[in-house]
């Protein structure tokens, strides 16, 4: 059975870190690419940061030098370090999968698999 389950979200402050990660079963990890969406209350879903099997990365303009995506395939599990946290990072965040060859990822592909989603909420 196909499963991506997020977890590590939750209240901080302005400037503070979180660490979600998306534990993944049913499916050879090794083989997609792997991304992070999030969706702000009353705005559209917006990718954050991927990954590929290579290990290369992509990520928004807005988290660039704050966060940064991993992965373990050996563990089937997907990270997302958030550090310098802004309320506008505050959404519910999701992990997402796409088979993919090739070694570079793009966040405006069409990911098949999805996550239910971690609430973070970046408030004083």
């Amino acid at each position: 059975q196909l499963q991506f389950v997020e977890s590590g979200g939750g209240l901080v402050q302005p400037g503070g870190s979180l660490r979600l990660s998306c534990v993944v079963s049913g499916l050879t990890l090794d083989r997609y690419v792997i991304a992070w969406f999030r969706q702000a209350p009353g705005k559209e879903r917006e990718g954050v940061s991927c990954i590929s099997s290579a290990g290369r990365t992509n990520d928004v303009a807005s988290v660039k030098g704050r966060f940064t995506i991993s992965r373990d395939n050996a563990k089937n599990m997907v990270y997302l370090q958030m550090n310098s946290l802004k309320s506008e990072d505050t959404g519910v965040y999701y992990c997402a999968a796409v088979p993919s060859p090739w070694t570079v990822c793009l966040l405006n592909w069409d990911y098949h698999y999805w996550g239910q989603g971690t609430q973070v909420t970046v408030s004083s």
